[in-house]
């Protein structure tokens, strides 16, 4: 008798737990899916003044000379669940690669673009903490975001990425600012105690016709410059400041500005240099499957702190303008095909060309045909 009442009361205790957790698991939210997104690109380029062996290429993802070229496949992974997200986005291919340059070697052309853990702390406030594309600037690493295929002057010398700790603060509708802390420019990993600051400042018109952006980076109080990686020096002190305002003007033209100055303190130069760049968007879409884009960019670096004629004959530093034509045709909704055609003009012998009792030149004419998949 005594058993039985045990193996009763058990069975009921059970019951009771089971419907219990029933319960819960009916009252628990479900977690949504994982979103996938990706892209593919690829590109053939022309240099009509390269002699063999030289590109007369000095931006990023472009450095081919009468090439078929892969540029890049990328996967992306984001999650959320409640207040808290968290984002995994992986390239694979030399623009990935040279997106990530001060990484470890990549024999296999692969790279970590970003992987960032976001938490909405509350309805105006976010943090996030990982490895992101750069907020400063026009352009993007990935092609299906830029309406031209080669990059600007100020994509390339400016920072790519950063990896670090940053609050995402709402002021209004259309207002807001972002403040965080970050490894040196460019680094996902580092033995370095200095860090960098990071900053942004964005507005707009309600209808969302008018975007300013106004970006900052910058760090200070390093006794003497030191190289942390070949090519990249840790000067005394670096201050960045940033402009970018997007305008519709209609449903069929919009024109994009991007403004960058950047100051450097450096104990081996024994003075203050700077570099600074501007670039005009013009971007005309007569119809759905079909867009130009008109891109000038005026690029003055005097202190020769990024860029130097190939003349060794030159003293260094200069300045160069580059116009450049794209267009866009696209072919259903993920494909787009972008023909180019490119002129780049230095202040002083910046590119080479094929006469061997006159090798360099002041100006070149490139042309490329891309396409680009995103899914």
């Amino acid at each position: 008798m005594a058993l039985l009442c045990f193996v009763i009361s058990f069975s009921q205790g059970t019951d009771s737990t089971k419907k219990a957790a029933d319960t819960a698991a009916k009252a628990a939210p479900t977690p949504p899916p994982v979103t996938i997104t990706g892209s593919v690109d690829a590109y053939y380029r022309y240099d009509f003044n390269a002699p063999s062996g030289q590109t007369n290429n000095y931006t990023s993802f472009t450095n081919s000379q009468s090439s078929f070229e892969l540029g890049m496949a990328s996967i992306r992974a984001d999650h959320s669940f409640g207040a808290v997200s968290a984002t995994a986005d992986l390239g694979f291919g030399r623009r990935a690669e040279e997106f990530s340059y001060n990484d470890a070697a990549h024999p296999t052309l692969f790279a970590v673009k970003q992987l960032f853990l976001s938490w909405q702390a509350s309805s105006k406030i976010k943090f996030t903490m990982g490895k992101w594309g750069t907020h400063i600037g026009y352009e993007v690493l990935d092609a299906y975001s830029n309406r031209n295929y080669s990059m600007d002057y100020m994509f390339s010398y400016g920072p790519f990425f950063h990896t670090g700790l940053k609050a995402d603060v709402t002021l209004s509708s259309t207002t807001a600012f972002m403040v965080g802390i970050a490894n040196p420019t460019d680094f996902s990993t580092t033995n370095v105690g200095t860090k960098v600051a990071i900053a942004q400042f964005s507005t707009g018109t309600k209808n969302g016709k008018l975007k300013f952006y106004l970006n900052y980076q910058g760090y200070g109080g390093v006794s003497e410059d030191k190289e942390i990686a070949p090519g990249y020096t840790l000067f005394q002190s670096l201050n960045q400041f940033d402009v970018v305002i997007n305008a519709t003007i209609s449903s069929k033209f919009g024109i994009g500005y991007n403004g960058t100055v950047q100051a450097i303190k450096s104990s081996a130069l024994d003075k203050s240099t700077s570099w600074w760049g501007s670039a005009l968007y013009l971007n005309f879409d007569p119809v759905s499957t079909f867009g130009l884009t008109l891109r000038g960019e005026y690029f003055s670096d005097n202190d020769g702190v990024k860029i130097n004629p190939v003349d060794p004959t030159e003293t260094p530093g200069l300045n160069v303008f580059d116009l450049t034509l794209s267009g866009q045709i696209h072919i259903g909704s993920n494909l787009t095909v972008i023909p180019e055609i490119r002129m780049d003009n230095g202040s002083k012998n910046f590119f080479y060309k094929n006469d061997q009792n006159n090798p360099y030149t002041k100006s070149t004419v490139s042309a490329l045909l891309a396409a680009v998949y995103h899914f």
